[in-house]
């Protein structure tokens, strides 16, 4: 499988942050024996049907989605994967918003260079439950975007806050029961369309996506997002 890292560096225009943007893993359906996944190899169930046997171990009475479930907006799916080595974290995941924004509407005083600007931003956003045995706490969320080109896009990461778009880890403490809301940032190669999100933890899994339509970024969602991740917190 053939690899390739788009490293773009953004910084506020009046310099008082210089905030790393770790870019898109592009990830081309060649043959290999790269870990990451490609975007190909799915099927349409069209339905959250749950496995017959789960394909890593998870809690009793968890029930995993079947790999390759074609799923919507809106929709829940229980996944798992392995974090590390002989540790398997497990989901329930739901994508509730698919967002195509622009650098003019939401980088607004960031510095962009030329290979930033050849990409097309978009916010995924979802509500995760942790219903596995492992503290998720500061980890990355496993989804990635699928383009037009048929090309897996690994969610951009940032050194601080990203207000348009925050939380796209875990929070710090991610034990199991908790429960959050997340944003992630996807910058797609070559103006690429975002045609679907992806759970696809390892290349031999089928992939259980989500579709629905693109929609334009909500002013107050971040900040909606943040309360209300702030009020569970309190509660546990």
């Amino acid at each position: 499988m053939h690899t390739r890292r788009m490293t773009s560096a953004l910084l506020p225009a009046r310099g008082v942050l210089a905030l790393a943007l770790a870019g898109a893993l592009a990830l081309s359906g060649c043959s290999g024996s790269d870990d990451k996944p490609s975007a190909s190899g799915g099927s349409s169930s069209g339905s959250a049907s749950s496995s017959a046997k789960p394909y890593l171990p998870v809690p009793s009475g968890v029930k995993l989605t079947t790999p390759g479930s074609s799923l919507k907006v809106g929709d829940h799916a229980v996944v798992a994967y392995h974090v590390r080595q002989g540790q398997v974290g497990a989901l329930d995941l739901q994508v509730t918003r698919l967002e195509k924004t622009s650098f003019k509407k939401s980088f607004a005083g960031w510095k962009l260079d030329k290979a930033t600007l050849k990409t097309n931003p978009y916010f995924v956003r979802a509500s995760v439950k942790n219903v596995g045995t492992t503290d998720l706490g500061g980890r990355a969320v496993p989804l990635y975007i699928v383009d037009g080109h048929n090309t897996l896009i690994e969610a951009s990461s940032f050194a601080s806050t990203f207000a348009p778009c925050p939380s796209g880890q875990f929070p710090k403490k991610f034990k199991p029961g908790a429960q959050a809301d997340v944003c992630l940032v996807y910058l797609s190669p070559n103006h690429g369309k975002l045609t679907a999100a992806s759970f696809r933890p390892t290349q031999e899994f089928a992939p259980i996506t989500w579709t629905g339509a693109l929609v334009a970024p909500k002013a107050a969602q971040a900040k909606k997002s943040a309360q209300k991740n702030a009020k569970k917190n309190q509660k546990r």
